[in-house]
């Protein structure tokens, strides 16, 4: 079980890929075979552990609020934002409810299944905070379902990320699931800024890690990706 009690996942997008659904609802309520994403996501990290959870909130705020009321495990912490915040100035704002240690952030627009092991315990055990301000999963491009991207990252040998030289074909992609210290965030912008920002600035520095998931992976964006998760439950291509 994960030594890391406290996690946030990013639920306050506009889900503009995902209308006409996200026209009534927030992204992170859309049901995938019966179950909100968000709720898949909340009911995995309560499995590892996580014992609190700060859920920042914008489109339809209100009602992913009603809905997260009825929760008890893990613990619902609301970071309302005024104006969106991207990745990053949504983490910076809800720092003060994830304490001096380091905590999960995780995308609220994905599903994963476990390998061996669970994805959020095998983060917990890479997890070396005298090396690292930041440790992402990541998912290999050739077996993602739901994405049609080229690529993120390149891993080296001892476990640390960096972004591809040119004519590097980057094998990874970030997963949406990782760890970050407080530190991460020393002397970030105010306002909106995306986490790959300080992605580059930990990578340059030697001091962003990741790891390789080990079992399948999900990106629910839009429309077709969600019908193909919910194809893939139905034949059980992917447990969830």
């Amino acid at each position: 079980m994960s030594t890391i009690r406290r996690g946030m996942v990013l639920a306050a997008g506009l889900g503009t890929r995902m209308r006409p659904l996200t026209d009534s609802l927030p992204k992170a309520l859309v049901a995938v075979a019966g179950e909100t994403l968000i709720d898949r996501i909340l009911d995995r990290m309560a499995e590892a552990g996580i014992e609190e959870v700060a859920v920042n909130l914008h489109h339809k705020g209100d009602q992913l609020a009603g809905h997260l009321a009825g929760r008890t495990r893990p613990r619902i912490i609301e970071s309302r934002e005024e104006t969106l915040l991207e990745t990053g100035g949504g983490v910076r704002q809800a720092l003060p409810l994830l304490g001096d240690g380091p905590f999960f952030v995780i995308n609220g627009d994905i599903l994963w299944r476990n390998g061996k092991r669970s994805a959020l315990e095998r983060l917990a055990a890479a997890w070396d905070g005298d090396r690292m301000d930041g440790l992402l999963l990541l998912q290999r491009t050739v077996s993602a379902f739901g994405y049609d991207g080229r690529g993120d990252f390149m891993l080296t040998q001892d476990g640390l990320i960096r972004r591809p030289e040119p004519g590097e074909i980057p094998p990874y992609l970030f997963a949406g699931l990782q760890i970050l210290h407080p530190r991460l965030f020393h002397g970030a912008p105010d306002g909106a800024f995306s986490l790959n920002r300080l992605y580059a600035r930990a990578a340059e520095a030697g001091r962003l890690g990741g790891i390789v998931h080990d079992g399948e992976w999900y990106h629910v964006g839009t429309p077709q990706a969600l019908a193909e998760a919910e194809e893939a439950l139905a034949t059980q291509r992917i447990w969830l």
